[in-house]
This record gives C-alpha cells, sequence and structure tokens, in this order.
C-alpha cells in the first residue's frame, strides 16, 4: 500500500529516476523492520517461531515446513545451523495472530518473509500447528543438585553433551544471566567448591565474559580457560530466587515482587501471611519475618499482580515448596500489594530440628561460624533470654535434646548463666574456667511460645481435618466439649481458610495421638488465635482421643465427575460447603488431562461435547479455567473469581470423559487401615518387594490410594524417619533409582527434606503432595537395620477364617451348634440348681405362719440381688468410669474408712436377711458423710427393688406387730452383721469401682409379692 502511493506520487510529480529508486531502497528498508524470535526453547536459537509484523508478533504455520524453512530462520538469528524442525507446537501454542503459513524458503533467503508464502495473515491453522527450530548455537542452561530447578550446580549444553563450569571463572554477572535465563529472577549467590555435589563427565572450556544484563549466556562473550587444571570439585553453582524487595529502606525490607514470564510483577496481600513472608525472608538469607504489612507499605507497584495464594506452614526453605492455589482467585490492585521486612542477615542465633524458627536446639554464629552451645545446667532462665532474642515471645520450656538430636560441628558456649532479663545470649556469664567447663557435653534446646502453631489432620485438603495444636514440643489434639462453630471460626480464621461451615465432634476425621491439649473451649469467634480463647488449662482434660474435634472450613475444595462412573461424568467442585458445576468458556485443552490426573483416572481425558451426563442443580462455581502444562492440579489453574452464578445455563457446564478406570476396590469383609479414618501415619507408609517389612520401595497412601516417593534428594535423613515409623530400626542404606522395582500408580511426593529426628514421614518438609515429574524408575526406597519393636501391620482385627468366596467354613458352623447347645445345657442345670435350693429352704420352714414365708422369700431375693450387684463384673469402660465421675461428683465419703468397714462386712455376711422391715416412704439414702447421694444418669428413685407388699395390717396382726417392734428399724441393719442397707446403696452410687448400671424401667429383677395396702419401695 505505502509503496504503491510513493510510486503513483513520483509519477505524478515527474519525478527523476535516482530519486525513484531511493524511494523504492526506503520502502524496502520499512519493510525489514519486522522482527524475528524464537521462545519457549530456553535460549534465544531453539523454540517456536514468533515474526513481529505491524507491531505485533504472531506465529507461523508448519504446513509444509522443512530444514530449508528453518535453515533460514537460524541464520537469520546468527544461531548457525539448523539442527531439527518442530511441528504442531513443540514449543507450546503461540497467541495472537497466525502471519505466515505454506512457507517455502530455498534456504538462502536473508529473513523468513521473503521467502514463498501465503499473503500476511492469510492461513487455514490454529496455533496446535505452530512451527519451531533448533539451531546449531542453541546452547541450554541448567541448575542441578538443588531444591529446585532455581538453584544447583551451573550445567552447560551444546548439542547432546552436558558439561559443568569451573567455580574460577564464574561470577555473580555470569548467575544474573543464568537465572534470568531459566526465569528464575536474580541471582542471590554463587557457591563453589561443588556446593552441590560434584558433576561428571566434559568441563566447559569457555569462560563466559557478562556485563549482567544480557538475557542469555548465548550473548555474552566467550573467552577460553587461561587454566585448564579445574576439577568437577571446583564446579560452580548458582541461587536464584524469583522474588526481590523493591523500595525499601535495606535489602531485606519492601515491596514483594515476583518474576513471570520475564516480567516483574507484584504479590497480593490478600492472603499473604507471616509464615509466607518467613519462608522469603529465609530464601533471600534475609532472616526471619518480623512482619509483613499490606496495604501497599512501600508503595504501589506496576506490571502484573500474582493473585496466587501461597500455604506456607513457615519452615520451608524457599516459596517454590509452599502449596499454591490460583483457582477462583479474587481480583487485586496495587493498592494491596505485599510487602515483608525481615530481620536481616546479622542473625546470631538460630533454632534446629523444631517444627518452626521457634524451637528446637540452639546454635550461635560467632565469627561467622555456626556453632553448638553446651550447658548441663539449662534453665527457664537461659531460654527466656533465647527467646527474646529471636523475637520468639516467652519461653515455655528449656530442655537438654537426646544424643540422636545432638550437634555435631563446633562448640561456641559452654555453661551459659543467665539472669533471665539480657537481651543476647552472648550477655550472659560464661566466666566459667576452661577446666570447669570441659566435661560440659550437652547440647541445649528451647522451646518458645511463638513456635505455637494450628493444623487440620486426616482431612481431603488442608482446610478440612482433625484440629491438632503444637505446644509445648509436640502435637496434640483438642477435645469436643462445648466444642461450636464460634470455635471453629476462629480455626478456620487462624488457617486462612475462610469461615466454618461444620465443627465435628466424636473423632469425625479420625482418633489422633499423643496429648490433648485444650478441652472445653468457648471462643466468641473474634479472638486471632484458638489459644486465646477461654479453656481449661493446657493438658487438663477429662476426654479420650474418641473425642477428638475436629473443622470443616469455607474454603475447602474437592473435585469430582458426576455420572455412574467415577472417570466419566459433569465436572463439579465442593467450595464454600457445596458440590457446584465448572463452566467450559474458554477452557484450555489440556484441562481435562490434568482432572484426569488428578482424580487417578489415566492420562488423558476430553470434553465430552454432547452432554451425556446431564445438567446440574447446584451453583456454577467457575468460569475460564486456563490450566497449562506447568500444573499438577485443578487447583493451580487460573480462573475468574469464585461465583455462584459463572454459568449464563447449564449447556456451559462441563462434561469430561477419561481414558482410564479407577481400579475396584478389593471386596473384604473388613476395612482395610488406609481407607479408615482412625488409622495413622503408621499403617499409611509401607514398603514393598524387599526380602522383610523392614526393606523395600517406600510407598505412602495417599488420595485413597497407594503410591511411590520419588529419589530426588532422596537421603539417609529420610531414610531414617522411614524405617523409626515402620518400627525397624535405622536406615541401614537409601536407595533410589527403583532398586526394589518399578512400583504402580501415582508418584505421590517428589521431595522430602526430612531432618531424621521426625517421628512421621508426614512431618518432613515437603515438596507438595500429588505433584511430581519424576517416572517409576526414580522410585525411592530403604534398607532398615531390623525390627525394634511390635509394630502391628494393620489397624483391623484378624479376619475370620474364610474360604477363598468369603463363605463362613463347616468348621466354623459345627463349632457354633456345639457352643450353643453347651450354653443351652448349662443354663437348664443352672435353672435346676436354683430350684433344689429354693425346695430345701422351703422344707426348714414351719408349715404354719404364711407371713413368715413371704417375709424370708423377700429378704432370699433381696440378698440374692444385692450379692449379683456387687458379684457381677462392671463392663464400663476406663472412658465410661471417668466420664461417670466427672457428670456424678465423687463422694467425699469414698474413700471414709467407716464406709469401706460397711462393705467389707457386707462381702462376709450371710446370705439370710431375716426380719426386714419396710422404710417409711420418706426415708432418703445418706451417704457416710451424710449428704443425700447422687443419682446416677438415667436413675430413677427405687430403681433395682420391687415393692414389698404386706399380707395383713399390723394393727390386725398382733403377731407381726410384735415382730416388727423387734426389727431395725428403717435402717434395715441385719442382725448378724450390722451392714445398712442404705450405705451400700449410697457406697455404690459415690465409689468409683463399684458402680452398677441401673436396670432398664419396668424391670425390677425382683418378684413382686401382693399384701393388703401399699406399702414403700425398698430404696
Amino acid at each position: 500500500m505505502r509503496s504503491g502511493k510513493q510510486v503513483r506520487l513520483a509519477m505524478k510529480g515527474h519525478l527523476s529516476a535516482p530519486v525513484l529508486w531511493l524511494l523504492l531502497l526506503t520502502t524496502e528498508d520499512l519493510a525489514d523492520t519486522d522482527e524475528l524470535r524464537l521462545v519457549n526453547g530456553g535460549s534465544p536459537c531453539a523454540g517456536r517461531v514468533e515474526v513481529k509484523h505491524q507491531d505485533q508478533w504472531g506465529t507461523v504455520c508448519s504446513d509444509d515446513w522443512d530444514m530449508e524453512d528453518a535453515a533460514v530462520v537460524c541464520k537469520q538469528l546468527g544461531c548457525g545451523a539448523a539442527v531439527s524442525v518442530h511441528l504442531n507446537a513443540y514449543f507450546g501454542a503461540g497467541s495472537g495472530p497466525i502471519w505466515l503459513d505454506d512457507v517455502a524458503c530455498h534456504g538462502t533467503e536473508s529473513a523468513l518473509w521473503h521467502c514463498r508464502n501465503r499473503e500476511w495473515g492469510v492461513h487455514n491453522c490454529g496455533h496446535e500447528k505452530d512451527a519451531g527450530v533448533t539451531c546449531s548455537g542453541h546452547i541450554e542452561l541448567q541448575l542441578v543438585g538443588g531444591d529446585s530447578n532455581c538453584s544447583g550446580r551451573v550445567e552447560v549444553r551444546r548439542g547432546d553433551t552436558w558439561a559443568t563450569i569451573c567455580d574460577a571463572h564464574f561470577d555473580l554477572k555470569a548467575a544474573s544471566v543464568i537465572c534470568n535465563g531459566l526465569q528464575c529472577g536474580t541471582a542471590l549467590s554463587i557457591p563453589g567448591g561443588a556446593h552441590f555435589r560434584e558433576g561428571h563427565g566434559l568441563i566447559w572450556t569457555e569462560e563466559f565474559q557478562c556485563v549482567g544484563n544480557e538475557s542469555h549466556l548465548l550473548y555474552c562473550s566467550p573467552r577460553p580457560h587461561r587454566n585448564q587444571t579445574c576439577s568437577h570439585a571446583n564446579d560452580a553453582s548458582a541461587i536464584c530466587s524469583r522474588f526481590r524487595l523493591v523500595n525499601g529502606s535495606t535489602a531485606c525490607s519492601g515491596r514483594v515482587e515476583i518474576q513471570v514470564l520475564d516480567a516483574w510483577g507484584t504479590v497480593c496481600d490478600s492472603r499473604w501471611d507471616l509464615p509466607d513472608a518467613n519462608v522469603l525472608c529465609r530464601q533471600l538469607d534475609c532472616g526471619f519475618a518480623e512482619s509483613a504489612p499490606g496495604g501497599g507499605y512501600f508503595g504501589r507497584g506496576t506490571g502484573s499482580i500474582w493473585t496466587d495464594t501461597f500455604h506456607c506452614q513457615g519452615t520451608e526453605p524457599h516459596l517454590g515448596h509452599c502449596p499454591v492455589t490460583a483457582l477462583g482467585a479474587s481480583q487485586c490492585s496495587h493498592d494491596n500489594d505485599a510487602s515483608v521486612i525481615c530481620s536481616g542477615r546479622s542473625e546470631s542465633l538460630r533454632l534446629l530440628n523444631g517444627e518452626s524458627r521457634c524451637d528446637g536446639r540452639v546454635e550461635i554464629s560467632l565469627r561467622g561460624v555456626w556453632s553448638r552451645v553446651l550447658d548441663d545446667q539449662w534453665d527457664m532462665d537461659d531460654a527466656s533470654v533465647v527467646c527474646r532474642e529471636l523475637q520468639c515471645r516467652v519461653a515455655e520450656k528449656a530442655y537438654n535434646p537426646p544424643k540422636s538430636e545432638q550437634g555435631t560441628g563446633p562448640v561456641g558456649l559452654r555453661r551459659v548463666q543467665c539472669a533471665g532479663n539480657e537481651t543476647r545470649l552472648t550477655l550472659c556469664d560464661n566466666s566459667k574456667s576452661e577446666t570447669a567447663q570441659a566435661g560440659i557435653a550437652e547440647d541445649v534446646g528451647v522451646v518458645c511460645s511463638g513456635s505455637r502453631q494450628i493444623r487440620l489432620v486426616n482431612g481431603t485438603g488442608r482446610c478440612a481435618g482433625r484440629v491438632e495444636i503444637y505446644y509445648n514440643g509436640s502435637w496434640g489434639t483438642v477435645c469436643d466439649d462445648s466444642w461450636d462453630l464460634s470455635d471453629s471460626n476462629v480455626v478456620c480464621k487462624q488457617l486462612g481458610c475462610g469461615r466454618a461451615i461444620n465443627a465435628t465432634a466424636s473423632a469425625h476425621y479420625g482418633q489422633g495421638s499423643g496429648q490433648i491439649w485444650l478441652d472445653d473451649v468457648n471462643c466468641s469467634g473474634n479472638e486471632s488465635d484458638l489459644w486465646d480463647c477461654p479453656s481449661g488449662e493446657w493438658g487438663q482434660h477429662n476426654c479420650r482421643h474418641k473425642e477428638d474435634a475436629g473443622v470443616l472450613c469455607s474454603e475447602f475444595t474437592d473435585l469430582r465427575l458426576v455420572s455412574d462412573s467415577d472417570c466419566a461424568g459433569r465436572l463439579e467442585v465442593f467450595y464454600n460447603g457445596t458440590w457446584g458445576s465448572v463452566c467450559s468458556n474458554q477452557m484450555s485443552g489440556i484441562t481435562p488431562e490434568i482432572v484426569c490426573k488428578q482424580l487417578n483416572c489415566g492420562d488423558g481425558g476430553q470434553i465430552a461435547r454432547d452432554f451425556e451426563y446431564g445438567a446440574g442443580s447446584g451453583p456454577t462455581w467457575l468460569d475460564h479455567v486456563a490450566c497449562s502444562e506447568q500444573h499438577s492440579s485443578l487447583w493451580q489453574c487460573p480462573s475468574e473469581p469464585w461465583d455462584p452464578m459463572s454459568c449464563d445455563n447449564r449447556a456451559e457446564e462441563t462434561h469430561i470423559s477419561c481414558t482410564g478406570k479407577k481400579p475396584k476396590p478389593t471386596q473384604t469383609l473388613i476395612a482395610e487401615c488406609p481407607n479408615s479414618p482412625s488409622c495413622t501415619d503408621q499403617e499409611k507408609l509401607r514398603v514393598m518387594g524387599g526380602e522383610d517389612r523392614c526393606s523395600g520401595r517406600v510407598e505412602v497412601w495417599y488420595r485413597g490410594s497407594w503410591g511411590t516417593v520419588c529419589d530426588d534428594s532422596w537421603d539417609m535423613a529420610d531414610a531414617n524417619v522411614v524405617c523409626k515409623q515402620l518400627g525397624c530400626g535405622s536406615a541401614v542404606s537409601a536407595l533410589g533409582e527403583a532398586t526394589f522395582g518399578n512400583g504402580t500408580g501415582p508418584i505421590w511426593v517428589e521431595t522430602f527434606n526430612c531432618r531424621g529426628t521426625e517421628s512421621s514421614l508426614w512431618d518432613c518438609p515437603a515438596k507438595p503432595w500429588g505433584e511430581s515429574n519424576c517416572g517409576h524408575k526414580e522410585d525411592a526406597a530403604v534398607n532398615c537395620s531390623g525390627v525394634t519393636r511390635d509394630v502391628s501391620a494393620t489397624c483391623s482385627p484378624t479376619p475370620r477364617s474364610l474360604t477363598d468366596s468369603g463363605r463362613v467354613t463347616v468348621p466354623v458352623i459345627i463349632c457354633i451348634i456345639l457352643g450353643a447347645l453347651l450354653c443351652l445345657v448349662l443354663i437348664i442345670l443352672g435353672a435346676q440348681v436354683r430350684s433344689a435350693r429354693a425346695q430345701r429352704r422351703g422344707s426348714r420352714r414351719p408349715l404354719d405362719p404364711f407371713s413368715e414365708g413371704v417375709y424370708e422369700e423377700i429378704d432370699y431375693n433381696l440378698m440374692r440381688e444385692k450379692q449379683e450387684m456387687f458379684g457381677r463384673s462392671v463392663s464400663y469402660s476406663d472412658d465410661s468410669v471417668t466420664k461417670l465421675q466427672y457428670y456424678t461428683g465423687d463422694s467425699e465419703g469414698e474413700n471414709d474408712p467407716g464406709s469401706e468397714q460397711e462393705g467389707a462386712s457386707l462381702g462376709g455376711s450371710q446370705l439370710d436377711y431375716d426380719n426386714v422391715e419396710e422404710p417409711a416412704l420418706n426415708d432418703v439414702p445418706q451417704t457416710p458423710d451424710s449428704r443425700d447421694a447422687p443419682a446416677l444418669p438415667g436413675d430413677v428413685p427405687g430403681d433395682g427393688y420391687d415393692d414389698a407388699r404386706e399380707v395383713s395390717d399390723p394393727e390386725g396382726d398382733p403377731g407381726l406387730g410384735q415382730n416388727d417392734e423387734k426389727g431395725t428399724g428403717a435402717n434395715y441393719r441385719d442382725s448378724q452383721t450390722g451392714g445398712s442397707l442404705p450405705s451400700l446403696r449410697s457406697e455404690v452410687v459415690s465409689g468409683k469401682e463399684k458402680e452398677t448400671p441401673s436396670l432398664p424401667p419396668g424391670d425390677t429383677g425382683y418378684d413382686d409379692v401382693g399384701h393388703g395396702d401399699s406399702g414403700g419401695s425398698i430404696s
């Protein structure tokens, strides 16, 4: 268009030929302002081909794409010759216009757009056919051996060969270029001396001379090594960070910024908290976080805003180890940029082997060297100084760690004597002579109140589960007495999990172990921490673990496919206590694959377009879900914010069909332990393929299935925790590369970073579970020293003898029949013996006095029932006994010698109870201390005794009246033993070990005897 207009103007103005040629050359130069680049290939000489035309970047279709076309691209970029061509979006699908299609180069053209092709922007392709190239000048970089892909030993590859770099010819400027090229932000440090272990193979023979602002190491000036004596003991390393602090008064304070796709942006403060800030400060070598202010405290940033949420515990080595969720994140502005103020690099104390930075073994930095502190008289005054210096609040515990947790490095201080008010540990008295100090070999440890933590355990996500608190150096549970939504709200708010949906009781998420730290919690709902709520004293309770409290929070999420099949159906997510659908608008093609992998339904899936799984009825929670290759779960995928009306209509709901099927669980008569919510971590760990249960491939139970552990960074500390948890002693070796054969199913964890002192593998820092890039050829394994204690392999009882079909065998049936016949014979014999005794007693009585015979039968039945009442074994559980004491209150007379003597004389009395009189109706049994005996729950006055009715009126029967006057009165005292029935009843109620359950209503256990008028009930 432009060149044609210029030519017409030239012709119209009768310009000379030289001027006309000048205009044509100018037009050609303007056309050459188009640009070319390779994207997403790891260097400027490999990647997806992109062309900038009319100030907009676009891609090239791979129709008819061949080596001649690639040769022009490589030559134009100065990347040497073409090594390979790539079709069908090999380096990922691009975006924007598709500028070129059906490119046909000869190989001699100076620019790609000079080759024969369709017109600019004319094509019949989609981005799934984007073209790619790899050139001979491609240099690939990687960092190996670190805890992420942004730290480790520097390795360079040209062609098919990887090589290390000598640390003598590697500086911070070159490291900055590498970190930037790997999209890992800025270089923090360049440790040498094979800091991340020695490499193998070739050593790079060139030194890179970089300014520091180059986009790739390829653009640095290479220079041959002057010294060729470098070995792998001098392999260079780099530690990068995608994070930086901007606009602060020091290098360790400022606005938090993150590098995403070569551009720096800010972090939203909506879920940014102190544990996240602590991890970042440690990652930047800036100590610990003193505060995490929000609201743009260090000014408004620019660029994009990272709305993903980090869920750090605070002990992770860097933010890359923290779980991240992006799904449904709310919009954020630069007025809410996150910030952090770190303590700085001058930290002189640290605590190791604890659950946080505020508990563990004490080490001090003297002259740049971390050293141990030894003291065999370490006390709370000393611990208070440590907690104050670390800004960890007050000391809760001072202790000497066991030998397994003692340090091995140099010793910095011995026999520290603090008054408790010093600001630093070095200010305490340390004036003892070296001779007196020489025998001290005990490391010291502290637990500060700043170490208190809370977590939810045994749910399927971080926002649901059993409530556990870390206090005084150990994890414990909370009793469900008076547990309600107000208490649960505090827990959810403290964990950043929204509000409470349900407050669960009775160990809904399984029984915990260890301490029960809190009971009778009574929160108002406004407290910031659960331990700020009114409650009993720490560790004071009357509960057992079957009463452990739990919580379900609104931010708890889950995933499912709704249909008759587990691996196909309408996609639904659980949020805010409700299942709802997901809209399919602009959903990326890889999303079904990620969903299917997450549900353990195979490695592939597709969106079903015919909506054969029916319409949903709940909310439509999400829309515009945009998963990509780097995401391993749906929760990491960005989307529009949570909205119960995300879809315009039900036709937009997502339906997915997966390529795989979930294995059907084996049908057994008893539930295997991993499926039971009451199982502990011990039953969720096993080793397979070895000679015994103490050696083999490590497998863990997670999300309903067994899976393996990747051997990345697998070491003896990790193996020690496994062996200890299995009850198999200590680790002999930590093995990798599927030593005991390849496992099956998911690979649940890629990296563990155990210290070796944890009681469970679940307590170790680790990369997020379910996010692994390993294969089963990298399965981790252990060899343990052997069994050290008796550990049950399952949490269920031994199954009965069954045939393969699951039916009861013939011998079992015969045993049941014989047992039933034996019981029947014993019942008949017992009835005959009882009848014979009654006949013998009747034969010894006079035949005439009817009334005496009636009272004799009452006495006999009463004494027999009393004997059975005190003789039978009580089947209360320990828990029931404790609760009974709590509900009724202990009688002060339970330890009274008098009452004990009365009980003893009853046990020694004979079976005859003659001359028993009825008490008055208003007689109330008294306890030995003359107080009313409290009733048992469910007791009714008179329960357990029959009403005794007189045969004749005392006034009309002189003999009977005379007999009454000789009785013992309302106390029913036995003439031979002196035992008082009411006092015995009182002892039954108040005694801890003599409680008897009340008889069911209507079953008193005594034969009713008629008489002329109503009498009082024996009570």
